[in-house]
């Protein structure tokens, strides 16, 4: 028998297509180019408090949203957290934000005036401009693509980009530990006591569980190299292409864009300065 062991290469390998987004155009980005697209795209976005600037950014990303294969409707589907919390902020601003010109209602310590109503509408639209692309970016992003990248690309440590991607597959057993926890304890009859106590002691035995499942990792990963100095080969080649610089430069253009169309109509408002 053969000791040899043939192994194609990296470029050679031909792996099944994932579903990486819902869009056909983010779907060919590499996760790296989307987490540098999406710094691009929501970091201007914070020094601006205006009705106009959030409105321009938020029409462009819908409507090139709604060309790269993600309708409206859709949009608004996965990103409903979005809107809850863009309505909390709304009102909250409403009722409690800084008082300015004409006072529309007034009840206690609460007032609502033209100022405040301003500055809850820029705020709506404010968080829906900043975390709407940024859930819609990171919809079918997958894990092991973006370690792949960080490492390759970025030059991140792979003891820590590895460690955590192997922590995170390990969150998903939590609950199925939690589980049998519960029903190893009641099988010995320590689960009918105080209700808060058992989950404090029941957690505590999830924790010590959690160690050591981290423990044996560790050591497996530290076994298979990834602790060491030398250089490492990659099992999936992650590479950034013509379409990651063309995405990049969307998102660098949409918020120049918004910004300057408030500068222009005189309605820009520096977040950090006061109405």
């Amino acid at each position: 028998m053969s000791d040899i062991v043939l192994v194609s290469p990296p470029d050679a390998r031909k792996e099944p297509a994932r579903p990486a987004s819902p869009s056909w155009f983010i779907a060919k980005v590499n996760p790296v180019a989307r987490i540098i697209g999406a710094l691009l795209l929501c970091i201007p976005m914070f020094v601006s408090l205006d009705v106009v600037s959030a409105s321009v950014a938020l029409g462009l990303e819908v409507a090139l949203l709604w060309i790269g294969g993600v309708d409206p409707i859709r949009v608004c589907r996965s990103t409903w957290p979005v809107w809850i919390a863009a309505v909390g902020g709304f009102i909250s601003v409403l009722l409690y934000g800084r008082t300015s010109g004409e006072i529309l209602w007034q009840g206690g310590w609460i007032v609502v005036s033209e100022g405040s109503v301003y500055l809850a509408c820029a705020t709506f639209l404010r968080v829906l401009a900043i975390a709407v692309p940024g859930v819609v970016l990171a919809l079918g992003l997958d894990p092991t693509d973006l370690a792949d990248g960080l490492v390759q690309i970025l030059h991140l440590s792979p003891r820590f980009v590895y460690g955590g991607l192997a922590g995170m597959r390990m969150f998903t057993l939590l609950q199925d530990d939690w589980r049998a926890l519960g029903l190893s304890r009641r099988s010995r009859g320590l689960g009918d006591g105080n209700a808060i106590q058992r989950a404090f002691s029941q957690a505590f035995g999830l924790l010590v569980l959690s160690i050591r499942r981290a423990t044996k990792l560790a050591t497996a990963m530290e076994a298979r190299g990834f602790g060491g100095a030398g250089p490492r080969s990659a099992a999936r080649v992650s590479r950034l292409h013509p379409i990651d610089a063309v995405f990049c430069a969307i998102c660098f253009v949409i918020p120049f864009i918004a910004l300057g169309v408030a500068v222009a109509t005189g309605n820009w408002h520096f977040s950090f300065q006061g109405a």
